[in-house]
């Protein structure tokens, strides 16, 4: 298996066009199609819940991607409620894959993105996230529970981190 490396950058007030985001990579034992079909076909499978962060107020779901560029990822609630989390705007099989995300208490405006990449490392496949956008999210907004941006992030990471650890087995 191999290594997981995290990033975290904030954004600040010298550079207007950097924005808070999170970065992950981690390698999988598998070319980078099979690594692009789990992610997207079995993210039900390697998702973790975790309370700090639950999608909606009934919890995370049911996690499943809609394939292609305006597909949705959308999670089915236990009480038969469908939840868009949000649209693709990438989808190329094997390469990169990036959509909206956001949890129901986001305004209707306000959204995170996640972008996706798969690269062949000799027999392996780097997936490396960028979880970016946490700027447009205010202070105050529960999503963050308080914390200071630093601390957001730190959490995103590793909520991302425990995640994707699952993807690679």
């Amino acid at each position: 298996m191999g290594t997981t490396t995290v990033g975290i950058q904030g954004a600040s007030a010298e550079e207007p066009e950097v924005t808070s985001k999170v970065f992950l990579a981690l390698r999988v034992p598998v070319d980078p199609m099979r690594a692009f079909d789990v992610f997207t076909q079995q993210i039900s499978q390697w998702w973790q819940p975790d309370p700090l962060f639950q999608l909606t107020a009934q919890g995370d779901g049911r996690l499943a991607f809609e394939p292609g560029p305006g597909g949705r990822l959308v999670t089915q609630l236990p009480n038969g409620e469908c939840f868009e989390i949000g649209r693709v705007s990438v989808w190329e099989p094997g390469q990169r894959l990036v959509f909206a995300w956001r949890h129901a208490s986001f305004a209707a405006d306000q959204s995170t993105e996640v972008e996706v990449c798969f690269e062949a490392v000799g027999g392996e496949t780097r997936v490396s996230i960028e979880h970016r956008g946490w700027d447009s999210i205010p202070q105050r907004h529960a999503a963050r529970h308080g914390f200071p941006e630093h601390v957001t992030l730190q959490r995103v990471a590793d909520w991302w981190r425990r995640s994707l650890m699952r993807l690679q087995h």
